[in-house]
């Protein structure tokens, strides 16, 4: 009796995973039909086939450029993590803190970072600058949803919180105690869905925030990421290259998402309803 409610689960699994991919495959098919038969010149529009080849071919190139952009997207992304939760947990600690400080992170999330890669490519060592936009971009997403998460607590269970000794009526350090013990117990675990909510949209951010600043510096060479070689195929007219660099940016960037959709699941999967429901 238990496997019959089951069957109609599995199908489903089955049909978020197969369709896409139909669809995917049915629009690689259409594009190479569209290309091989009105005779389209490569360096208008290549195919998927010319595209693979590409990638097969120029792979040394592209594999190095891509393990350099990797590199600066992780770097960024664990510095926004330690960095935005760390900040969180402050302002949620001290209203003092929260009113003299967030305004100024709202600031630069609502700066674009196109803007902002130029200044620090000339205050900053060209590696740093880099790095730095990578991180200001993944920065706020952990922030506001780390805080938000944070002050989400059921204020009955607060309230049960300081019933039952969890606050002290001491001096200072008794209440800095209390509310230690509350972030901990309490805030902590309302917080998780929330901060892993923004972790994987940071991920992605942490992404875009490096190619951003590769494009801005422009630097040739062996450290040189993807996007680089994304500008550089574009003034040789290399659109195949272009678009086997744009393959690999799309295909972190997805695999990016996917572990850290599964991070969150192992974390949640056992308590919180958003990983409950898919179980169900």
């Amino acid at each position: 009796m238990a496997s019959a409610p089951l069957a109609p689960a599995r199908r489903h699994a089955r049909l978020r995973w197969i369709l896409p991919l139909a669809v995917f495959a049915a629009a690689l098919a259409g594009w190479e039909a569209y290309v091989r038969l009105r005779g389209v010149p490569p360096y208008i529009l290549p195919a998927p086939s010319l595209i693979a080849a590409t990638l097969v071919g120029d792979w040394p190139i592209l594999w190095a450029s891509l393990l350099t952009t990797l590199k600066t997207t992780l770097l960024g992304l664990m510095l926004a993590v330690f960095g935005g939760v760390l900040l969180a947990v402050l302002l949620s600690l001290s209203k003092i803190v929260e009113y003299s400080v967030y305004p100024f992170a709202v600031v630069l999330q609502v700066t674009p970072v196109i803007a902002i890669a130029p200044l620090l490519l000339i205050y900053l060592p060209q590696d740093v600058a880099v790095l730095a936009c990578a991180w200001l971009v993944a920065f706020f997403p952990v922030l506001s949803n780390t805080m938000l998460g944070l002050q989400s607590v059921d204020r009955n269970l607060m309230e049960l919180f300081r019933l039952y000794g969890a606050s002290a009526s001491g001096g200072s350090f008794a209440r800095l105690g209390a509310r230690l013990k509350a972030l901990w117990y309490l805030r902590r675990p309302a917080a998780l869905p929330a901060f892993l909510a923004g972790l994987r949209i940071a991920g992605g951010l942490s992404l875009i925030g490096a190619v951003v600043a590769e494009m801005a510096a422009g630097s040739a060479g062996a450290g040189s990421g993807l996007a680089y070689r994304i500008v550089e195929s574009q003034y040789r007219l290399n659109i195949p290259r272009l678009f086997a660099a744009l393959v690999l940016l799309a295909a972190t960037g997805i695999f990016l998402y996917l572990v850290l959709a599964a991070f969150s699941h192992l974390l949640l999967r056992r308590w919180h309803e958003s990983a409950l429901s898919r179980d169900a």
